[in-house]
């Protein structure tokens, strides 16, 4: 479980593409892999990864991870190149300051982003998404994007927008995004199962 709150950016330092298989070298600060573990699970982008290999000695960190099919194909981890920047999360340690929301690591969908506006203190973005997913995008909700927590905005039929303070865009990779560009989307698992168990209970009362 992660908290949405992006610790860091890490640096594709490699990548070694097999058939419908994907291996990823990350360089980050040492700092962020103390303690960690073959085997545990990290967000890049937002999308739950194992560590399969690391090194914390020196100033250079490093983190290995292998990605299946299945998350190339639902994710933006497919597009990544080398010396490309992604978000990197540490998984929750029970004990310490919760900030966020509650995100999995499971990425829902890709979204588009298809405006961006900037301004002396902050940045607004729309991304636009595949339509059934928004029934559990809310205005004032959370979402996770490429692993950030963030609030949405104001909605559409089929996309919202973002409105970022400059920590938000300093801290994440979300000060270098522009138009076109693929985003990793979890919706908060607690209004996907509240708007389920409504669908739910009114199909009952419509089918009695």
């Amino acid at each position: 479980m992660f908290t949405g709150i992006v610790q860091t950016q890490a640096r594709v330092d490699a990548i070694e593409d097999k058939n419908q298989f994907r291996h990823l070298r990350l360089a980050v600060n040492p700092l962020h892999l103390q303690n960690l573990e073959v085997g545990a699970s990290i967000a890049i982008n937002g999308c739950c990864l194992t560590v399969t290999r690391f090194e914390e000695q020196g100033e250079q960190g490093f983190a290995e991870f292998d990605v299946i099919d299945e998350t190339l194909r639902l994710t933006n981890l497919g597009r990544l190149q080398q010396a490309d920047t992604v978000n990197f999360e540490r998984s929750l340690t029970v004990g310490r300051e919760l900030g966020g929301h509650i995100v999995s690591g499971h990425v829902h969908c890709v979204a588009t982003v298809t405006e961006r506006n900037d301004s002396a203190n902050n940045c607004s973005m729309r991304l636009e998404v595949p339509v059934k997913w928004m029934e559990y995008i809310l205005a004032k909700g959370f979402v996770a994007v490429d692993g950030a927590s963030l609030t949405v905005g104001e909605t559409d039929e089929n996309g919202f927008w973002l409105h970022l303070i400059p920590e938000t865009l300093s801290v994440t990779t979300l000060g270098r995004v522009q138009v076109g560009d693929s985003l990793n989307i979890e919706a908060d698992q607690q209004t996907i199962t509240t708007v389920e168990t409504v669908k739910r209970v009114l199909a009952k009362q419509m089918a009695g």
